[in-house]
């Protein structure tokens, strides 16, 4: 269950860079729990300007945590994903400095933040250490035992990786719980369980206990949940990408909604990997999904068109012909809602 806080948020360089996503993701979706945010790119300046999200609090951003203590947060977020998860030598003293300020770490790079002896000593009652990127203990090989649960499954899957999965599911999870319904996030990287304060990271996980991770996950908040919103990792064409699979073992999902970045015609980092057409691709996922018959089928439902950069008359007519070539109901779920999707997915849940 998701505590409020007040939030602090380490982010040098990272409202210019892709590896801010974790911060960037939090300013958005706990915003107003923020009471600092740390960038020495940008202090003075407004958070509201520098993050293009006017909603936020009224605060200027500041160059230090020694800057931010004096706004007395409870915890201290890393908000920057570095290269291979590890954390750069010149945080370890803001780091330091926080703890001992009374600010909890919420950590999710690969290196431990209890590894560091002085930040081990700070711990105290509460104050504390949340390494993100850590096995959960007792896991088991996947069963595909969610299939007996009574919920709809819906996982979001991609054409690449970075391209707006967690963001669709909490958009899909907050309307959802705006009409009412009994609806549960599942959170599997870092950045989704400091969203919703649970979860676990799927890239920690030992490959043989991956899909049991996952259905560990659902086994918990499915029976409580009438729609489950799993986010996706990682994506089947990606040829660095190991988590797609697990998710669709442990989730058995009933449904599957196909994410894309409008334009997008090949891999980020794999200019040589062309990006199929989407229909095809959905095609793609249903079939591995059903296992030739093996396992129980899952359509996609829709897509989730991710158009950011875009005017709204571009992304418009982006979202017009997705729809048109897939024969699908498409949306960005940010800028233009989720209701046509997440109607078909509500009836088919009796809702």
């Amino acid at each position: 269950m998701r505590q409020p806080q007040r939030l602090a948020i380490l982010q040098h360089g990272g409202f210019t860079a892709r590896f801010g996503k974790t911060g960037l993701s939090l300013l958005r979706y706990r915003g107003a729990e923020v009471v600092a945010v740390i960038d020495r790119e940008t202090a003075g300046r407004s958070l509201r300007e520098v993050s293009n999200m006017p909603g936020l609090p009224d605060i200027r951003v500041v160059a230090s945590v020694e800057e931010a203590l004096a706004s007395r947060p409870t915890a201290l977020a890393i908000g920057i994903s570095p290269s291979g998860g590890i954390v750069r030598e010149e945080w370890w003293p803001e780091l330091r400095a926080a703890i001992r300020g009374g600010a909890s770490l919420w950590n999710g790079c690969h290196t431990p933040l209890v590894s560091d002896p002085e930040i081990a000593a700070a711990v105290r009652p509460g104050v504390y250490v949340w390494d993100m990127r850590r096995e959960p203990a007792g896991l088991r090989p996947g069963s595909g035992g969610a299939r007996n649960l009574a919920c709809k499954r819906v996982l979001f899957v991609g054409t690449d990786m970075n391209i707006g999965k967690m963001t669709a599911a909490l958009e899909f999870d907050r309307e959802a719980k705006a009409r009412g319904v009994r609806s549960a996030f599942i959170g599997t990287g870092q950045t989704g369980m400091m969203i919703c304060g649970s979860g676990m990271c799927l890239d920690a996980v030992r490959v043989d206990y991956a899909s049991g991770a996952v259905e560990a996950e659902l086994m918990r908040d499915g029976p409580g949940a009438d729609i489950v919103w799993v986010e996706g990792q990682g994506s089947m064409l990606n040829p660095a990408s190991t988590a797609t699979l697990p998710l669709l073992r442990g989730t058995q999902p009933t449904h599957l909604v196909l994410v894309h970045k409008a334009g997008m015609k090949h891999l980020h980092a794999f200019p040589h990997v062309t990006i199929p057409p989407l229909k095809e691709v959905a095609a793609f996922y249903e079939m591995v999904t059903a296992a030739a018959g093996a396992l129980p089928p899952a359509r996609v439902v829709g897509v989730a068109l991710n158009t950011w950069g875009l005017d709204e008359a571009t992304a418009r007519a982006e979202i017009a012909a997705t729809a048109q070539a897939t024969g699908l109901p498409t949306t960005d779920a940010v800028r233009f809602g989720t209701r046509e999707i997440l109607d078909v997915i509500m009836a088919d849940a009796g809702i």
